[in-house]
């Protein structure tokens, strides 16, 4: 139970920061379109790094 209840955490805390971000960047008068752009560059980062570490084919 301790892990699910920290696992929650974590993930309230990894929301709210990225709506802090957005926030202080963008403002809150284009919010809703700068979630949108920071999203798009959270997922291209992710992206790049997913692809080196792609496993080797055994041959």
């Amino acid at each position: 139970m301790a892990l699910l209840r920290a696992l929650f955490w974590f993930a309230l805390f990894i929301v709210f920061t990225f709506g802090f971000v957005v926030l202080f960047e963008y403002g809150p008068r284009d919010f809703a379109t700068g979630v949108h752009k920071e999203y798009a560059r959270v997922k291209s980062f992710v992206e790049k790094q997913t692809e080196k570490i792609k496993p080797k084919k055994n041959r």
